[in-house]
């Protein structure tokens, strides 16, 4: 970053922008999603002993030899155009086969090393490099220069992507990055042995409670739970709402818009987004069960589209405006959950999954780059 800022004229108008990457070591958790069978291979005496979830232990080690090989775009030295070549990828660097997907010796050409090079993913290679696909990364000496000095790749899709980059970056510094997984952990376990809380609270130890009589009680049954906290969230809206305009008092119509627009100004919702973006944006935030944002139905007037990751996949939920007795509800399960606002709807499935593949975690947030 030093490196690039030095290079900066002071007249232009440069910045660095920064975005959390939730999938930043989503590797060690599920390996066999970054890993398939079809790209990455190994040794005959070392694949016989490995399973999917022990690939990891393959990468970190010295002595064996993981192989990642696939297809992939490359550009021409001194040309814009890409030609699709397959490439091979071992410790000791990088190769392309001058043969269709021939690993012969004979027709290994190699191509580069990491010692002085590091790998980074390319945004908007369409746009500036004229890649054939999104689903680009790069190769750039340590040496400070120009897009000149960059090897451009790209990919077919974009777990093919992530696993080449993942793939590099382990054999680069897989034993560091793996230290930096482990640091949080072993620090909170060494400062759970310290202090001995006297209560644990997980999602499961949550219930719900009433204390709305003189003893308070459980709410065993999920309709009355559901009930009460939709209750409970339109009282909050017309409390919020008697606050900010305490005078004037809103009509029925006034109502609905406003619930209708107090979205507007949370993180996770994107104003005109299209799906193509949308799946774009989960992807460079990391494909990790529970990413998620809202953004307008470009297909439904008056709609909205909750888009989400789960099991690597970008999964897309319409939610429709529904009226009863004069008021607007929003729902994405045909009425059976309604609520009176998004807000309300993006907490509630952050606590419970109802009809989603799982529950929302993150937010993905958008920079314009």
């Amino acid at each position: 970053m030093i490196d690039i800022q030095s290079n900066w004229d002071m007249e232009e108008e440069c910045r660095f922008c920064f975005r959390k990457y939730f999938a930043k070591y989503q590797f060690f958790k599920k390996p066999e999603t970054f890993f398939p069978d079809s790209v990455v291979s190994c040794s005959n005496e070392v694949h016989d002993a490995t399973t999917s979830k022990d690939m990891l232990k393959v990468f970190l080690s010295t002595s064996a030899c993981p192989e990642v090989h696939s297809y992939l775009y490359m550009t021409e030295k001194g040309k814009k155009s890409w030609r699709k070549v397959f490439f091979v990828l071992r410790r000791s660097g990088l190769y392309f086969s001058t043969k269709s997907t021939s690993k012969d010796p004979r027709h290994l050409q190699f191509f580069t090393d990491f010692h002085q090079s590091e790998v980074y993913m390319l945004l908007s290679g369409k746009k500036l490099y004229g890649a054939p696909t999104d689903y680009g990364f790069c190769l750039k000496p340590n040496k400070t220069g120009g897009s000149k000095e960059l090897k451009l790749f790209c990919a077919d899709n974009e777990e093919s992507k992530i696993c080449w980059v993942t793939a590099i970056r382990l054999f680069k510094h897989g034993m560091q990055i793996y230290q930096n997984y482990l640091r949080p952990q072993q620090q909170s376990d060494s400062s759970s042995t310290c202090f001995s809380p006297t209560r644990s609270i997980s999602e499961n130890s949550l219930v719900a409670m009433d204390f709305s009589g003189h003893k308070s009680r459980v709410i065993e049954n999920p309709t009355e739970a559901l009930s009460i906290a939709l209750q409970e969230g339109l009282l909050w809206r017309r409390k919020s709402s008697g606050r900010i305009s305490c005078h004037w008092t809103p009509t029925s119509s006034q109502n609905s818009s406003k619930n209708i627009a107090v979205h507007i100004s949370q993180p996770w919702f994107h104003h005109q987004l299209s799906r193509e973006e949308a799946q774009k944006l989960i992807f460079q935030q990391g494909l990790v069960d529970g990413v998620f944002l809202l953004r307008d139905s470009q297909s439904t007037h008056k709609a909205f589209v909750l888009s989400m990751c789960h099991g690597q996949k970008v999964k897309h939920f319409q939610i429709v405006p529904v009226e009863e007795d004069g008021d607007q509800f929003f729902t994405l399960d045909n009425g059976q959950t309604k609520f009176t606002d998004l807000i309300q709807l993006v907490e509630f499935y952050k606590l419970n999954r109802g009809t989603l593949p799982c529950k929302l975690k993150h937010y993905c947030t958008k920079i314009t780059v």
